[in-house]
C-alpha cells in the first residue's frame, strides 16, 4: 500500500500557487520524489526526461510529480517544437518562495511567485 494517496486524488486544477491550503502543501511536499523533482525544475527549465535523469527517478515518476506540482501551480509546462520536428514539453517553477507558519490558529503556508517569465 502506497503511504501516499494516487495522483489523481491529490490533484487540483489552480491557476496560482497561493490557493494551496497547509494540508495540500504539506501532503504535496512531504513525498521525497516530488521535493527533489522541484529542486531540479527550480535549477533550471527541463523536459521530463531531462528531470527524470537530473532526479535520478523514473519517467513514470518524475511525470506524475510534474503534474502534481503542475495541478498545484508551482510548475508551468510549454510544449515547443523541436528542428526535427518533434515536440517537447518543458517544465519550469513558476514559485521562488515558500513559508510555513505556526501558531495558536493552526499551520499556515504562504507561496510568493517569482519563477522565470
Amino acid at each position: 500500500m502506497s503511504a501516499h494517496p494516487p495522483t489523481s486524488n491529490r490533484a487540483v486544477e489552480r491557476n496560482d500557487a497561493t490557493d494551496l491550503s497547509a494540508t495540500e502543501f504539506l501532503n504535496l511536499f512531504g513525498d521525497e520524489y516530488t521535493r527533489t523533482v522541484f529542486e531540479v525544475v527550480a535549477e533550471e527549465s527541463r523536459s521530463g526526461r531531462a528531470v527524470a535523469e537530473a532526479a535520478d527517478i523514473s519517467r513514470t515518476t518524475a511525470y506524475r510529480r510534474l503534474n502534481d506540482l503542475c495541478d498545484a501551480g508551482l510548475v508551468r509546462s510549454e510544449i515547443t517544437l523541436c528542428r526535427d520536428g518533434h515536440h517537447r514539453e518543458q517544465f519550469e517553477a513558476v514559485s521562488a518562495s515558500f513559508s510555513i507558519s505556526l501558531d495558536g490558529d493552526g499551520i499556515e503556508t504562504t507561496v510568493r511567485g517569482g519563477g522565470r517569465s
